[in-house]
C-alpha cells in the first residue's frame, strides 16, 4: 500500500507502525508533483485509489500553483488529474476502484460555473461544498466513462469526525455551536446523527474500495457503509440533525459531463 502525502516525513510517522506501508511525496495542487507521482507508478497495475485530500474552511482565498481557488483544486483538480494520469495503470488492474471521500456537504454544494475560483466573493462553506459536490459528480462521469474497462468509481461520506484536540478559542467555540463537542470541549459522538471516530467514519471509505457488495455497480455516493438513500427532500442543517443523504442534484449525469469537460480545459 502507497501513501501519498504532501509531507511525506509527517505520514510515514503516522503510519510507522503499520507493516507494507510506503510513503510517496505528493502535492496534489502542482501539476508537476502530480506528473511525477503517476511517473513512478508507470508499469504496475493498482487496484484501488482512494482520493482524499481536501481543505476544511479555509479563512481566506487562496489560489494554488494553476492560479485555481485552493479548495476545488485540492479537493478536485489535483484528484482529477491524478486519476486521468494513473489511468493506465487503474486498467492494468482489470478489475479496479476509485473511491473519493466527499462530504454530506455535497448534498448543498452548488457548482459556480461561471466564478470556480469565487473571485466575486469567497465564503468558506461555498468554497467547500462546491468541492465536495464536485467529488461526487467526478465519481458519477469517471463511472460512466471507464466502468466497461473494469473501472468502477464510488464517493464515500465518512460522517462528521472531529481530529484530536485539545479545542480552544473561535474553533472551540464553531464546534460547539455545530453540537460536535460538549460543554467541556470533549467531542460528541453520535453515530445515528452522523457524528462519527475517525474508525467508524474511515468504516465507509475502505466498504468503498474494497467491499465484494458493490461488484457490479459504479457511480454511487456511500455513507453508513451502504449505497445511500435518494432524498431529495429539504431538510435544514442545525446542530442537532447533519442532513447527508443524496440527492439528484448530486448525482445529476449532465452536470457531471459538464464538469469533467470544464476541468479538462482548466487543466489543459
Amino acid at each position: 500500500m502507497t501513501v501519498a502525502a504532501r509531507d511525506p516525513e509527517r505520514a510515514a510517522a503516522a503510519v510507522d507502525s503499520i507493516p507494507g506501508v510506503r510513503v510517496e511525496a505528493l502535492d496534489l495542487t502542482d501539476p508537476s508533483s502530480i506528473e511525477a507521482f503517476a511517473d513512478r507508478w508507470a508499469g504496475q497495475p493498482l487496484h484501488m485509489l482512494v482520493n482524499n485530500a481536501g481543505v476544511l474552511f479555509g479563512p481566506e482565498r487562496r489560489l494554488d500553483r494553476r492560479g485555481h481557488e485552493l479548495t476545488f483544486s485540492t479537493s478536485h483538480l489535483g484528484h482529477f488529474q491524478l486519476t486521468r494520469a494513473l489511468l493506465p495503470a487503474l486498467r492494468a488492474a482489470h478489475g479496479a476502484r476509485v473511491l473519493s471521500v466527499t462530504s454530506g456537504a455535497a448534498r448543498f454544494g452548488e457548482i459556480h460555473w461561471d466564478d470556480l475560483d469565487l473571485a466575486a466573493g469567497y465564503d468558506p462553506v461555498v468554497a467547500y461544498g462546491q468541492a465536495k459536490r464536485a467529488n461526487v459528480l467526478f465519481t458519477v462521469e469517471l463511472d460512466r466513462r471507464c466502468a466497461p474497462e473494469g473501472i468502477r468509481a464510488f464517493a464515500a461520506h465518512p460522517g462528521v469526525i472531529v481530529g484530536p484536540g485539545p479545542h480552544s478559542g473561535a474553533r472551540l467555540e464553531s464546534l460547539r455551536a455545530q453540537g460536535l463537542v460538549d460543554e467541556h470541549g470533549v467531542t460528541i459522538i453520535d453515530p445515528a446523527a452522523g457524528k462519527k471516530t475517525i474508525e467508524q467514519g474511515a468504516a465507509t471509505i475502505v466498504f468503498g474500495a474494497a467491499s465484494p457488495l458493490l461488484d457490479g455497480i459504479g457511480g454511487a455516493y456511500l455513507k453508513d457503509s451502504d449505497v445511500a438513500v435518494l432524498d431529495d427532500e429539504v431538510r435544514p442543517l442545525t446542530a442537532g440533525s447533519i442532513p447527508s443523504d443524496a440527492n439528484s442534484a448530486m448525482l445529476d449525469p449532465g452536470d457531471a459531463r459538464r464538469l469533467w469537460d470544464l476541468s479538462e480545459k482548466l487543466l489543459a
